[in-house]
């Protein structure tokens, strides 16, 4: 049932059929005025066409809205969630999860400005990302209505869809008549690919899914060596050229694409609670992800860097789940910034066929000490002896186990 008070709503809006479809629903059946708002993510698509549809569909044009995310989405999403290590269940890097926010935060900030009192996304009710839209549009603004029209129409088949497009005159592209092979989702990070000829995980990903990169067989035979430095816990250049956040991680992305890296075909499990199959590109984060490792490597202490890993798997969950507002987000930020503090230095890779392999790294901060480590005398004072006791004292517990396994013939 629509609610009849909700006088002008904003459509993350992306151009496309469907929610192109939401935004005339919208003004059907809910009788309010829309606000459209496209986020240029480095998605890779003109957004001009977006601006033309709206205005086709009878968007005044000060109610259209397109912004270029592409440097505070890198910035200010992406490298804070690379400063943590985050792969939610062990391999993911989160390249939807991540953009969520962003574009959730920015509906908001447009129904301020423009006086809206609801926001409206195009995510389905079986997904992820309705989630993560409306658990921070209720955070940054506690009394917005959400209207979810996948979970109110009664629109239930593609057939259906086309129909309402064609009832009220939204341009049809040819391709979009019939079934998509499977839905994709691409900001600077990753794209994702599911659905359709995705959905039995027994069949392997058919070559013409991927699009973010060649495949590794078909990588040059000759590997490309890069080396990125960081500056407390951010990439600030490739190969010693400073490059503002989203120039570098585009650069790593090309990089990515030629070596056939990123790839990764997985069965996830959905906060909703299914399980997914899906395959995602990744080129440029795989890179970042192994290189960010490796100079941590070398600059935090054992404690910091253990901490990190085992709070690791909860932030990412948090951002898989869409808690990037929460409180316990921030706190576990505000912890995993603060390790970062002399992560500085410069890290060599090698890519080669879908593989990132560390060959080197350096930093004035590093903790590496080769004169305690070398098996040649050293000049420190590091006497050998002392590791009898060390071992001694750790094997206690272990020593008083077994004599009570014995006494008791165990």
């Amino acid at each position: 049932m629509a609610d009849t008070s909700v006088k002008k709503v904003v459509l993350a809006y992306s151009g496309g059929l469907d929610t192109s479809i939401i935004l005339k629903w919208l003004q059907t059946t809910y009788r309010c005025e829309v606000v459209t708002f496209t986020a240029d993510l480095g998605q890779g698509e003109e957004l001009g066409p977006a601006r033309d549809k709206a205005l086709l569909l009878g968007i005044k044009p000060e109610n259209i809205f397109i912004e270029d995310l592409r440097e505070e989405f890198v910035r200010d999403y992406v490298f804070p969630m690379f400063r943590a290590n985050a792969a939610y269940e062990g391999v993911y890097l989160l390249g939807t999860s991540i953009a969520r926010p962003l574009i959730a935060k920015k509906l908001i900030e447009i129904a301020e400005k423009t006086g809206a009192d609801a926001v409206s996304h195009g995510a389905t009710g079986k997904g992820n990302d309705q989630v993560r839209f409306e658990l921070t549009a209720y955070a940054l603004k506690p009394d917005v209505v959400v209207i979810a029209p996948w979970r109110e129409w009664d629109l239930r088949s593609r057939e259906q869809l086309i129909a309402f497009a064609e009832q009220h005159q939204i341009p049809i592209a040819k391709n979009k008549r019939g079934e998509a092979p499977f839905s994709v989702d691409a900001n600077l990070l990753h794209a994702s690919s599911e659905g359709r000829v995705l959905e039995d995980p027994a069949v392997e990903v058919p070559d013409y899914v991927y699009s973010r990169t060649i495949s590794p067989e078909d990588a040059p035979d000759t590997p490309t060596i890069v080396t990125v430095s960081f500056e407390k816990g951010d990439a600030v250049a490739i190969d010693g050229v400073k490059l503002s956040p989203a120039t570098l991680l585009a650069k790593l992305n090309d990089l990515g694409r030629d070596n056939g890296i990123g790839r990764l075909d997985l069965v996830e499990n959905r906060f909703v609670g299914m399980k997914s199959r899906g395959m995602y590109e990744t080129p440029g984060g795989t890179i970042l992800h192994a290189a960010h490792r490796a100079i941590e490597s070398i600059t935090l202490d054992r404690g910091a860097a253990h901490l990190k890993d085992q709070i690791m798997p909860q932030y990412a969950e948090l951002i898989y789940n869409g808690f990037w507002f929460s409180p316990e987000r921030e706190m576990l930020q505000a912890l995993i910034d603060k390790s970062q503090e002399f992560v500085t230095g410069d890290v060599r890779l090698k890519l080669y066929k879908g593989g990132v392999h560390v060959i080197g790294r350096s930093s004035d901060y590093s903790l590496y000490d080769q004169d305690l480590v070398t098996f040649e005398e050293g000049a420190v004072a590091y006497d050998h002896r002392d590791a009898a006791g060390f071992i001694k004292l750790n094997a206690l517990r272990l020593r008083t186990l077994g004599q009570r396994k014995k006494k008791l013939g165990l």
